[in-house]
């Protein structure tokens, strides 16, 4: 394979088609070295073409792509990139290898903070709400805001391979502001949720004349912290799942009779 001027090999429609044979990562997965098989095989095109008359250093690259590595989908193709930028210039092996060691667990984190965490939980909330509302507009809206994650792994696997080596301290010194900044509106996301879609409310009255009555609910809980109830339930579930390693399926079935016990009681 011919290089050019700077002594490339891949065209950028080489790495455009390495953003979208990403989509091989979960393929093969297993327990033992999690997304190594898709891995490689999302990386074999382009390192058949690196290593076109070179069948050790491509045996050599293959072995290495082939351990353990779990990271996130979204996110691969940056790794991806950049990975590919040296095994065309050429760098040696273990640098390679180190890289690809530092680096995919800290983008498994980010990733996991920015999509699963925060972006895709708001949005569904939200187009949730309007669907229930009866909005054809929300389903419509979450699946644009899908597919616009999708695509943007084309960004990432060229930001990857254009960066090379410089996208080491890049990461290094934006993962702790973007993890922070993700986290803190992950739990004000989720703080509102609880307020939203939480609902505790207790029915008890207490009589204290024949022309008083007291509303626990509206008269002592609302006044003092509205929704407390709520967000003590979530926080007692989390404990339980927590720190007790409770099975959700347990905590859901726990829920659903003490929901229904307590409004046959008229408690709640």
């Amino acid at each position: 394979m011919a290089s050019n001027e700077n002594g490339k090999v891949l065209e950028k429609k080489d790495i455009t088609k390495l953003a979208f044979t990403s989509l091989f990562l979960q393929a093969g997965f297993n327990y033992e070295r999690m997304q190594s098989c898709g891995f490689l095989v999302s990386q074999l095109p382009c390192l058949k073409k690196i290593y076109k008359d070179d069948k050790e250093g491509l045996a050599a690259s293959m072995q290495d792509n082939l351990e353990f590595i779990n990271t996130h989908p979204n996110l691969v193709g940056f790794l991806m990139g950049l990975l590919i930028s040296m095994e065309e210039a050429h760098s040696d092996r273990s640098t390679i290898k180190g890289l690809k060691v530092a680096l995919f667990a800290p983008l498994a984190g980010i990733g996991d903070a920015i999509f699963w965490f925060t972006i895709l939980p708001i949005v569904a909330g939200i187009c949730a709400s309007m669907a229930i509302e009866g909005s054809v507009v929300g389903p419509i809206l979450f699946f644009a805001v899908y597919a616009a994650i999708f695509f943007m792994r084309i960004f990432w696997t060229h930001l990857g391979y254009n960066l090379g080596t410089k996208a080491v301290a890049q990461i290094t010194s934006a993962s702790a502001v973007i993890a922070r900044a993700a986290t803190v509106l992950g739990c004000t996301v989720i703080g509102g949720l609880i307020a939203s879609y939480v609902n505790i409310q207790v029915a008890t009255e207490i009589f204290v004349n024949e022309a008083k009555t007291v509303n626990i609910q509206a008269d002592f809980f609302d006044k003092i912290f509205p929704n407390i109830l709520s967000v003590g339930y979530v926080f007692l579930m989390y404990y339980f799942l927590k720190e007790k390693k409770t099975s959700p399926v347990v905590l859901i079935l726990s829920t659903f009779i003490l929901a229904i016990v307590c409004s046959f009681l008229g408690i709640l």
